[in-house]
């Protein structure tokens, strides 16, 4: 059984990880070790409570779900899944596992094992929970023989497939093992129970995580990595230089300025690529000044749009929730622009008529382009005689403060990644009032929303659930809970000796490492 802590260091992987830091690249690369330099911290392992981007790359190489995801556009592909069927009225899906799947410790990946997973996230209503919640239930899985799979839906969900590939099998013998009073969580934490080409070699939150290959995991094919690094690396500038210098292979969290800056450079191709990928503010609809919905609309009619698109680099400002490119976006939609004459007139209104306010906007530490967009915001606040406190954070702290209304700041910036090309992924990850508590949607909460986002989920006819989601964007304008910011383009840099890597428009800067070879 692999035991990880993220507090426990290997004496000779500290020596080789300190040599790659100050620039042996040449000792990462004759063991094909792949070096990714990322903002984010890991806050989590449990495959079940976990999300964002950093938790998905982690989960996606150490744990196998029923299908992947490749392409694009992006397309559900087998992978502990050989194939599936799906019944006319798309309710019941049978899945026949591929029988060479094991999980790490030797055992089979079984019927009983997917079964197992899917209640288990159910029961624990957290992580990618709300992908299924209301769609299965505790008696929709069964275990038809050690290799079939059928999956009867509550309600019809259009999307059912494309959610899967974030769904993790985990290894029941294992979690039950070690179960305690909290379902598995505390030892899931910072334990592996999975199947994946790759395991965790050590952990050391707010520096580095180890992944090397399982020797002899069940998948065939793949890359020639040896291993991988997800480095901790707080500003944006120095993942640049370690891209440029070769000191990382890739960089995940790079400006519209670093790609500029890397344009041309020797080594080093760059990724710049459309996707669903939204930028907003969300502000605590139930805590503070901003309970205040005038006060909100007031706030979105002061911001400098401009402002912030003149710094975003590549990027478009976004108008609503929904990407132009997304099913059921509302052409129509009427949103908010910097019109300051309409933003005191909002004011007015508010409980606060006059400003005299302060307000805390957070953000995620070493962030270049969202520190410069509270700068903007900070600006744009003045007008309304409101002060702005702005308050860096590193990504655990930010994912702590949103499990309530009382510790999430006034206002909340977040990129969200769509983890599948459907509107339900950013609305009801975005909306939905069981993900407060949550960063997606710390405090959001209508029960009009809810409804339609919930009904809209299971509509199969395509007219009626545009129509739904048209509604939807309406009643959010109305409320106007975020700052709606820009959508902007996927930036990656890496290295020309990477091999393997295939753009993919969901969750592209959580990197399945399984494709990757060093050349």
């Amino acid at each position: 059984m692999l035991t990880t802590t993220r507090r426990g260091v290997m004496a000779g992987g500290a020596a080789m990880l300190a040599g790659m830091a100050v620039g042996q690249d040449a000792q990462a690369q004759s063991r094909r070790i792949l070096v990714m330099a990322s903002n984010q911290d890991i806050p989590n392992f449990d495959p079940h409570v976990a999300n964002g981007y950093s938790a998905s790359m982690a989960l996606r190489n150490t744990y196998d779900s029923l299908v992947g995801v490749a392409g694009n556009p992006p397309k559900p592909v087998p992978q502990l899944a050989q194939s599936w069927t799906i019944s006319d009225d798309g309710r019941e899906y049978t899945f026949k596992l591929d029988p060479a799947a094991k999980f790490h410790d030797g055992s089979p990946v079984n019927a009983e094992a997917v079964k197992y997973s899917f209640n288990r996230l159910l029961r624990l209503n957290r992580g990618n929970a709300w992908m299924i919640a209301g769609v299965v239930d505790q008696n929709s899985v069964e275990a038809i023989d050690a290799t079939t799979v059928r999956i009867k839906l509550v309600t019809p969900f259009v999307p059912f497939l494309s959610v899967l590939p974030w769904v993790w099998i985990v290894n029941p013998a294992q979690v039950e093992a070690n179960k305690g009073s909290d379902d598995g969580q505390a030892w899931l934490r910072s334990n592996l129970a999975g199947s994946g080409a790759f395991r965790l070699r050590r952990a050391e939150a707010g520096n580095l995580y180890e992944f090397e290959r399982v020797a002899d995991a069940w998948r065939q094919g793949g890359g020639n990595l040896t291993g991988a690094i997800w480095k901790i690396t707080r500003e944006t500038a120095t993942q640049r230089l370690m891209v440029q210098r070769g000191e990382a292979q890739i960089a995940v969290d790079l400006t519209s300025e670093d790609m500029d800056s890397l344009k041309g450079r020797s080594g080093v191709n760059l990724v710049i690529e459309p996707e669903y990928r939204t930028f907003s503010m969300k502000m605590n609809t139930r805590h503070g000044p901003l309970r205040d919905a005038n006060l909100r609309r007031a706030i979105a009619c002061a911001f400098n749009y401009q402002g912030m698109l003149d710094v975003a680099g590549y990027a478009e400002l976004m108008q609503g929730p929904f990407p132009e490119s997304i099913d059921g976006f509302d052409k129509e939609l009427p949103i908010y622009r910097t019109d300051l004459a309409r933003a005191k007139e909002f004011l007015a209104k508010s409980s606060t008529p006059n400003g005299g306010i302060k307000i805390t906007v957070a953000h995620v530490s070493g962030l270049e382009q969202q520190r410069r967009w509270a700068l903007v915001l900070l600006d744009s606040l003045r007008a309304l005689n409101i002060e702005l406190d702005i308050k860096p954070m590193i990504w655990p702290d930010m994912v702590s403060a949103a499990r309530s209304p009382e510790t999430t700041p006034d206002i909340f910036m977040v990129y969200q990644t769509a983890n599948y090309g459907d509107p339900d992924n950013l609305a009801f990850a975005g909306y939905h009032s069981s993900r407060n508590g949550g960063w997606q949607n710390p405090t959001y909460a209508n029960p009009e929303v809810d409804a339609l986002l919930t009904q809209a989920r299971a509509e199969s006819d395509a007219e009626k659930r545009r129509a739904l989601y048209v509604r939807f964007q309406r009643v959010l304008m109305e409320d106007s809970p975020d700052i709606f910011g820009v959508l902007e383009k996927r930036k990656l840099a890496m290295r020309n000796n990477v091999q393997g890597f295939a753009f993919t428009p969901v969750a592209s800067n959580a990197i399945d490492l399984f494709p990757l070879s060093l050349g």
